[in-house]
């Protein structure tokens, strides 16, 4: 049942860290980037989300710097002072937040530059209601492994490796319908300083309660400052974003291209059948493959995940996912699409073009492309092309196919 939409949506902005792996010498919220503290920074962008209206920053107790540093915004936030703890300075800050608030965001300054199109779609996941907890992520790209505890002399061991396609790495702000969030902290009274410690984010809290998190497409400029390295980063972020508000860059839709490529095996198997460009040729083998072995349809999936900054398709459809196993190019085209737009991007259009002796294609070029453009709800154009009988194209083994595709951010 869809939730009641957002309108009175409170944001605690935990700001209390000394970041002491930073090394700063002062509360982190506080270093300065491109001649602003990093959560000036962060409010800049919450202040333009429309349905957030109330911000409470959680800021190091015992220190009036902060404090005095956020007088210039006025009546547009108010500050409490922290905890010993993450989890008791948001507690502190729930205090602080208005009882009739009906869904409450949760942020970190240290990602003082998430966008302000992330806070709206963590509210916009909230007001679907089909969770009462919401969190943004990115898909993981490294290979990620758990390691035993530490053995003589320190060495570390693995002893397993989730599949990626499982693993997101999580940021914030994280969104709760406002007493699902308070609940969830009344039962962390009976926890110690030292159990409080390891409560790194309030979704972990929450889903602990039994709830579920839903989790939306993250944002790569919601990069959480940690060590001093990091600042050459977010003073890159900083400067990109202040040259476009003085150019005409602001005004403007700046497209993203991606390329993919895909190569797949004739099958040794004369039974499997040939699906190619999201079409059936009969009278030709297969491609060998994961799926239904569409080298057009994987190269497609491929340049939008590259133009969308999403990973590949190894990440979102590899061998490690039993369920794409079989599945038709088709289909996982339609997917790729989905995610590309989950993750803020419009698709302006895609290209493809194959290498190989086989299926005798021109006749149903139009067809090719036309399924294809079903598939993603924009122009996708397909050719085809031989290699003078060189290589495994020109033996007949196999068949490569290059795609570009062009997306661009959705405009709000």
């Amino acid at each position: 049942m869809k939730q009641t939409p957002s309108h009175s949506s409170s944001l605690i902005l935990v700001a209390a860290g000394m970041g002491t792996r930073l090394g700063a010498g002062i509360p982190k919220a506080l270093v300065q980037v491109a001649g602003k503290t990093l959560v000036e920074h962060a409010i800049d962008r919450i202040l333009q989300v429309k349905r957030i209206t109330e911000i409470i920053v959680v800021t190091p107790a015992g220190d009036h710097r902060m404090a005095e540093a956020l007088a210039a915004f006025g009546s547009m936030l108010r500050t409490v002072p922290g905890g010993s703890s993450r989890a008791d300075s948001v507690r502190r800050g729930l205090e602080a937040v208005n009882p009739g608030a009906s869904a409450i965001l949760v942020h970190d300054a240290a990602r003082a530059f998430a966008p302000a199109e992330l806070y709206d779609r963590v509210l916009d996941a909230l007001d679907q209601g089909q969770a009462k907890a919401v969190i943004p992520a990115l898909p993981v790209t490294d290979t990620i492994s758990v390691v035993e505890p530490g053995g003589a002399a320190g060495a570390e061991f693995i002893d397993h490796t989730p599949p990626r396609s499982t693993l997101r790495a999580v940021q914030t702000p994280q969104g709760f319908n406002a007493a699902v969030l308070r609940q969830a902290h009344a039962q962390l009274d009976h926890c110690t300083e030292a159990e409080l410690e390891k409560v790194t984010d309030d979704a972990s809290i929450v889903s602990a309660q039994g709830e579920k998190v839903q989790v939306v497409a993250g944002a790569q400029q919601a990069l959480k400052v940690t060590h001093p390295e990091d600042l050459e980063t977010a003073n890159q972020l900083a400067t990109d974003q202040n040259s476009s508000a003085n150019t005409a860059r602001e005004t403007m839709i700046l497209p993203r291209i991606g390329n993919g490529i895909d190569v797949h095996a004739v099958s040794q198997d004369p039974a499997r059948p040939m699906w190619l460009a999201g079409l059936h040729f009969p009278d030709d083998v297969g491609l060998s493959g994961h799926s239904d072995g569409d080298a057009v349809a994987h190269a497609a999936c491929d340049a939008l995940f590259s133009a969308a900054g999403i990973g590949d398709l190894g990440t979102h459809f590899g061998v490690d996912r039993p369920e794409f196993s079989g599945a038709s190019g088709v289909s996982l085209l339609a997917e790729a699409a989905r995610l590309v737009r989950e993750a803020g991007f419009e698709i302006g259009n895609v290209a493809v073009q194959f290498v190989g002796r086989r299926p005798r294609f021109s006749a149903r070029r139009e067809e090719a492309s036309q399924v294809l453009s079903d598939a993603i709800g924009a122009p996708v154009s397909v050719i085809a092309t031989t290699s003078d009988g060189l290589g495994y194209e020109g033996e007949g083994t196999g068949i490569t196919a290059y795609a570009t595709a062009l997306v661009f951010p959705r405009q709000r």
